[in-house]
């Protein structure tokens, strides 16, 4: 009967296969939402919907309002790994599982800091401008670089950061990472060199990219005084969330020559203002918040979101995705 269905709010973004997985079910019924829906709607439509079982969010906000809407919700997944727009302590009170992508989206997201990397080293828009332009003879002016034998410091070596370390060690790098909560044993049997120090390891680096989680902890983590402990010459890649690294220290230093230049997927705002600072600086490229939502990556995060949900309503919880592992005491 309809009455013993559970019900399952899903974005738009989530994929016809992950659809299909859930669909294939008698025992589910799917609600569909916009991922630009504002928070009063959400609401709205979730008290509408009461209850409600299980939600595959997209960067939709969810907290203590949206639990109290549904009623009854069993299981709250991130169609992604990022989740810093669900209040995890209010989900935790109330023994609901947080769940997220796995390891779905991190080749994608890896791929895309090391192209930012090759793109700001190569000088990618420089050259193509040469050409496009009739400047050829000012060709020689532009010299790109290697990464060969560059050092790269990674922030972060979770699924993401050691993904790219891999990368990187295959561009024949000197890959250093700073990681607090990785045994540094793990870091060298990657192949990597781990540092405890960032400050102290920030001058050395060619090359800098963020995968850390935005936490309390990092916000602000690249300020003006640790920017400008890195080299003139030095790039900045930032895949990770918006307001680890501070706009507009990174727009003095890029102005002042301190820093040679920087990749940004992620802004502190989310779309950044029109005109923003950045937006105007040859040596900055950037990308709308998309380093992990390649076709594949849709794909493997919306088809793992579904079998994370499947997991909680059938009573077994894949853990190794639950971010709040409190739920289980």
């Amino acid at each position: 009967m309809a009455t013993n269905k559970k019900k399952i709010f899903v974005t738009q973004t989530l994929s016809k296969g992950a659809r299909a997985l859930l669909t294939q079910r008698d025992d589910i019924e799917l609600v569909e939402f916009s991922n630009l829906i504002s928070a009063s709607d959400f609401q709205a439509m979730l008290t509408a919907h009461a209850p409600v079982h299980g939600v595959a969010l997209g960067a939709t906000r969810f907290g203590e309002p949206e639990l109290e809407a549904s009623r009854d919700m069993k299981v709250v997944t991130r169609i992604g790994v990022g989740y810093d727009a669900v209040d995890v302590p209010a989900l935790s009170r109330r023994k609901v599982p947080l769940m997220v992508a796995g390891s779905a989206n991190s080749p994608s997201v890896a791929e895309a800091a090391l192209f930012m990397m090759l793109t700001l080293a190569k000088r990618a828009q420089e050259l193509h401008a040469c050409v496009r332009d009739d400047r050829w003879a000012d060709r020689l002016g532009i010299l790109p670089f290697d990464l060969y034998g560059k050092t790269v410091l990674i922030v972060g070596f979770g699924r993401i950061g050691s993904r790219t370390a891999k990368r990187c060690l295959a561009m024949e790098m000197n890959v250093q990472v700073y990681d607090p909560y990785k045994p540094a044993t793990d870091i060298k049997a990657a192949g990597c060199e781990p540092v405890t120090d960032i400050d102290a390891a920030l001058p050395r680096a060619d090359f800098v990219s963020i995968h850390c989680p935005k936490t309390p902890e990092t916000v602000g983590m690249f300020n003006a005084a640790r920017i400008g402990l890195m080299k003139r010459t030095a790039y900045l890649i930032n895949t990770a969330r918006g307001g680890i690294v501070e706009e507009k220290a990174l727009y003095d230093a890029l102005t002042s020559g301190r820093l040679a230049g920087a990749g940004l997927d992620v802004f502190e705002q989310e779309p950044p203002p029109s005109g923003h600072s950045l937006f105007e600086l040859a040596n900055v490229i950037m990308a709308p918040h998309v380093a992990g939502v390649t076709v594949e990556a849709v794909d493997r995060m919306s088809e793992q979101t579904a079998r994370n949900i499947l997991s909680v309503l059938d009573g077994d919880p894949i853990r190794q995705n639950v971010i709040n592992q409190d739920v289980f005491g």
